[in-house]
């Protein structure tokens, strides 16, 4: 079982910067990948980040460029920091885990994303 909880999401002027954290607990030697999703207003959940166990990233190309994604395996913590936010950028994000070996994967609660002038 894995537990996850984000932090950092607010209000925030177009072209400014966010950063979210999530940190894990429970049985994170078992992570293998981890990631960023958001559910825009209206929308489905869509992926915007994703890093592997051992450092692969990829990215959705609407946020390529601009947010970067880093996880910490010794603290068990997963960021994702922001730049030059956008209003379609507004959205509800939440960072998945991914045991593979179960197979199982699990959700933080979410953290409100708010780009608006």
């Amino acid at each position: 079982q894995v537990r996850l909880t984000e932090s950092g999401g607010g209000l925030v002027q177009p072209g400014g910067s966010l950063r979210l954290s999530c940190v894990a607990s429970g049985s994170t030697s078992q992570i293998g990948s981890m990631s960023w999703y958001r559910t825009p207003p209206g929308s489905l959940r869509e992926l915007v980040a994703v890093t592997t166990r051992n450092g692969g990233t990829r990215y959705a190309d609407s946020v390529k460029g601009r947010f970067t994604i880093s996880r910490d395996n010794a603290k068990n913590t997963l960021d994702l920091q922001m730049n030059s936010l956008k209003p379609e950028d507004t959205a509800v994000y939440y960072c998945n885990a991914v045991i593979s070996t179960i197979p199982a994967d699990y959700w933080g609660q979410g953290t409100q994303v708010t780009v608006s002038s």
